[in-house]
């Protein structure tokens, strides 16, 4: 097991080298410091020289890979990948545009992300496996037809309309909960209600039918006509055993989400008005700040990465037939 966490971790470094270089391209691909300068400084009636001395104070008056004036080790350390991207790895995000300790402002919009996040993936995941295992107990039947037709419908519409729908009926025609906002301590409840209930909805559709597959599959198995052949009753089958014996495909399925724990909803955030790390994002990406871009993307890989070590992990617990090698 220890010599798996090595070699993955030491995988990881590569991975993460390669998304920060990939990031770093594509940004400058698309923006040049200059634009950066001229977007910070209000238009583009701004000077030469504001322009100059913003970038020399922000540190993007360098080359962006080889500086050919400088020399020795120089000629690749001093540029801006080296001292905007490598810093990264142990810890250090540098300041935003505006001046902000960017590591400060993640642990600050962290738990507003969190408070969101976390009950949507716990209760979805108990209201999609519970829809989809009373789909399967009744497969075949109109209960089975008429829970995969809700399925696609709900699919079928975007998670917008969920969005501005819920905030129309229970916040503007009901009452019930604030439009957008959020505040914190116990007052965050009223905040995160109406978010919780829309992303649980919204993926209902997807979620449950997907799981729906996985069971239907595990229930042609012959373990569970031995498991029938032996007495049990359907629902002893699909608690005891079909749910059990699918729970390998569940976790891989909710790896892909446990980076969203932390990194946040881009979309409910920025609606209703949450100050996550979702909404950071956006904020960053529209003022082209690239220091907060590239934060929160290394983030979001170191995140993954340990979630799929995590899972491969879980793996052995969930089946005793896989080791890690």
């Amino acid at each position: 097991m220890m010599s798996y966490l090595v070699r993955r971790s030491l995988y990881a470094v590569l991975i993460l080298i390669g998304v920060n270089l990939i990031t770093f391209l594509l940004f400058f691909k698309v923006n040049s410091p200059e634009d950066m300068a001229r977007m910070a400084l209000g238009g583009k009636r701004v000077t030469a020289e504001a322009v100059e001395t913003w970038k020399r104070e922000k540190g993007y008056d360098k080359p962006l890979f080889y500086n050919a004036e400088a020399e020795g080790s120089e000629l690749l350390t001093d540029t801006i990948f080296v001292q905007k991207s490598l810093p990264m790895f142990h810890g250090e995000f540098g300041a935003s545009d505006d001046g902000r300790n960017i590591a400060r402002e993640i642990g600050i919009r962290a738990w507003p992300s969190l408070a969101l996040a976390l009950p949507v993936f716990i209760v979805g995941l108990a209201v999609n496996i519970t829809f989809a295992l009373g789909m399967a107990f009744f497969r075949g039947t109109y209960l089975d037809v008429g829970g995969v037709v809700l399925c696609v419908v709900a699919m079928s519409v975007s998670g917008l309309f969920y969005i501005i729908g819920g905030q129309f009926l229970f916040s503007r025609t009901l009452s019930l909960v604030p439009i957008s906002g959020y505040a914190g301590g116990a007052d965050a409840f009223r905040f995160l209600i109406l978010p919780i209930v829309v992303g649980v909805i919204s993926g209902i559709g997807s979620g449950a039918r997907w799981y729906r597959t996985i069971f239907l599959e595990e229930i042609s198995k012959d373990y569970v006509r031995t498991a029938r052949s032996k007495g049990l009753s359907e629902t002893q089958v699909l608690y005891g055993h079909v749910l059990r014996n699918a729970l390998i495909p569940i976790i891989t399925g909710s790896v892909s989400v446990i980076p969203l724990l932390f990194m946040g909803s881009l979309v409910s955030e920025s609606f209703f008005g949450i100050p996550g790390l979702g909404s950071y994002t956006i904020e960053a990406i529209n003022a082209q700040d690239f220091g907060v871009v590239r934060a929160m993307v290394f983030i979001g890989a170191v995140l993954y990465i340990i979630g799929l070590m995590l899972t491969d992990i879980a793996y052995t617990l969930v089946d005793p037939r896989i080791r890690l090698e």
